[in-house]
């Protein structure tokens, strides 16, 4: 008795001390500045420390939003790729979690995705769960520097516990490689029509289709890309959808492809194509490519699966690998675009993909920064405005010719600018700040074609964080993602209208809540 009751008081004592050492640390990271760092997005996911990159398995079960991405956690430069984890019940406010997947005897744990087997096809579940299966592709670093060209091939994982804890399959590789270098990024849907799982990867320059019954047994369907869309550079993370165009019933499917390098204002982009798939392959009689965000930080972004409304929601990888590993963050680097809803708009008898921000994330704007005001024609206002870099800022104009500035006490500005001569929005960090850490970075100005906005009006939406800005304009037919990185706060917005005969009106300048 007296045995078992020292060893219990040790116990208890043990546990105390653990738990204490838990509240210590949260302490000591509050004290650092734990989530406040330069640069530290607010708004916006990023990891806790260390590299990130893709996002991956995004998907939806049981209440939980499931975001997976690249994650290097010894380092914060690209390193051996694992699964990091984390789960929102929002998709605004994000808990972490463990590492999902390490590396194996298989290789490194690259992109791909996850779905719910809501009928057990796979037979990973024994006991009525509900399994999650990852699919990903395997990287044999080995094999890569031996000069192979079959050193990427496609593995599989479970979860039975909603994503905690992840099971690696016993049978991977479940696709196997013939050849080809680049040869990666699964991306799984149930199709319906068909009763079985459709695979859509990239294979160096093109995209190919795959089906099974059962997450396990793969095969080949079809192939697209091979002369259509941009080829910069390599294909890289897909995603095949469907979506009902806007006032009709009409429903056409969409492929997205990022691409690195061959994006419009250099380095990594993705472009998307609207079309038809018939189960096998995917078809468009889409000529020119067309690009989901004209920006130069919005890229390997995907949709989630499995979402409640059948809304369609994108995350996005805000970098460009042009600098990625530069840029001048010291305790993590990346961070994640906001949550989008994409849509599908017909104008004329084109198609277009628009991305604008899910509704949860007006919800972080509280109190006023600024009250309304309007510029007139031929007129320059200048507003000082104190917390302008985490701040949403609305506006409407019917003027086809203006400049927003955002400036800090240091002369540092970011210039967002309406060009109606060019037909031409535009984007100018050259002086945002610290640019000088790669040279791309910040020597040239940034565009985006205008043609597509309808209408006499338009309006903006404007999301600014402590080292990025987000612009949509007209609901996100046209967007531009861009990184910044100012030594001190923007203070001040100056909002020059050039134009003659039409006013434009700053409706809001929102301060932004931290979901930190």
């Amino acid at each position: 008795m007296r045995t078992n009751f020292f060893f219990g008081v040790m116990l208890i004592l043990l546990v105390g001390c653990k738990e204490n050492k838990k509240e210590n640390t949260i302490e000591r990271n509050m004290e650092q500045g734990y989530y406040s760092e330069q640069y530290r997005p607010q708004f916006h996911f990023s990891p806790g420390a260390n590299w990130m990159n893709d996002p991956n398995g995004l998907v939806y079960h049981d209440g939980v939003y499931h975001l997976f991405y690249q994650y290097y956690p010894e380092d914060t430069v690209w390193g051996p790729m694992h699964w990091g984890h984390a789960v929102s019940k929002d998709l605004v406010h994000w808990e972490h979690k463990p590492i999902a997947l390490y590396p194996d005897g298989h290789g490194l744990i690259f992109s791909g995705s996850a779905v719910v087997d809501k009928h057990n096809t796979s037979g990973f579940a024994t006991n009525g769960e509900t399994p999650l299966v990852a699919i990903f592709t395997y990287h044999d670093m080995d094999g890569e520097k031996a000069g192979r060209t079959d050193f990427q091939t496609q593995g599989i994982a479970y979860s039975l516990d909603n994503g905690e804890t992840w099971t690696k399959y016993e049978g991977n590789p479940v696709i196997g490689n013939e050849g080809i270098k680049d040869f990666r990024d699964p991306k799984v849907f149930w199709h319906e029509a068909s009763q079985k799982w459709i695979l859509t990867l990239v294979a160096g320059d093109h995209a190919q289709f795959y089906t099974s019954p059962n997450l396990k047994d793969w095969a080949l369907l079809g192939e697209f890309g091979q002369g259509q869309g941009a080829h910069g550079g390599v294909w890289e993370c897909p995603d095949l959808f469907p979506l009902t165009v806007e006032g009709s019933d009409e429903t056409k499917w969409v492929l997205i492809i990022s691409i690195n390098p061959g994006a419009p204002n250099g380095g990594s982009g993705t472009q998307y194509f609207v079309g038809n798939f018939d189960g096998k392959t995917f078809t468009t009689e889409q000529t020119e490519p067309k690009w989901l965000d004209y920006g130069t930080d919005n890229y390997a972004g995907v949709t989630y699966n499995n979402i409640p409304n059948g809304d369609r929601i994108f995350i996005g990888w805000m970098s460009n690998w042009d600098y990625a590993r530069d840029t001048p963050t010291e305790k993590w680097r990346s961070s994640m675009t906001v949550p989008r809803k994409l849509a599908l708009k017909k104008i004329g008898s084109d198609y277009f993909l628009t991305n604008f921000p899910i509704d949860g994330i007006d919800g972080l704007a509280s109190s006023g920064l600024s009250k309304a005001w309007e510029v007139g024609p031929k007129e320059t206002t200048s507003r000082t405005i104190e917390g302008l870099n985490q701040s949403m800022v609305q506006l409407r104009t019917a003027s086809k010719d203006f400049s927003a500035t955002f400036q800090n006490a240091l002369g540092e500005t970011l210039v967002l600018t309406m060009d109606s001569e060019n037909n031409q929005f535009l984007v100018d960090r050259r002086k945002s700040g610290k640019v000088d850490f790669q040279k791309g970075f910040g020597n040239k100005i940034h565009w985006a074609p205008t043609e597509m906005l309808e209408g006499e009006t338009f309006d903006m939406k404007i999301l600014l964080d402590r080292s990025s800005v987000e612009i949509f304009i007209n609901g996100g037919l046209l967007v531009m993602t861009e990184q910044i990185f100012p030594n001190e706060p923007f203070n001040t917005l100056t909002v020059e209208n050039r134009d003659s005969k039409s006013s434009l009106t700053i409706d809001s300048v929102k301060k932004m809540e931290s979901v930190w």
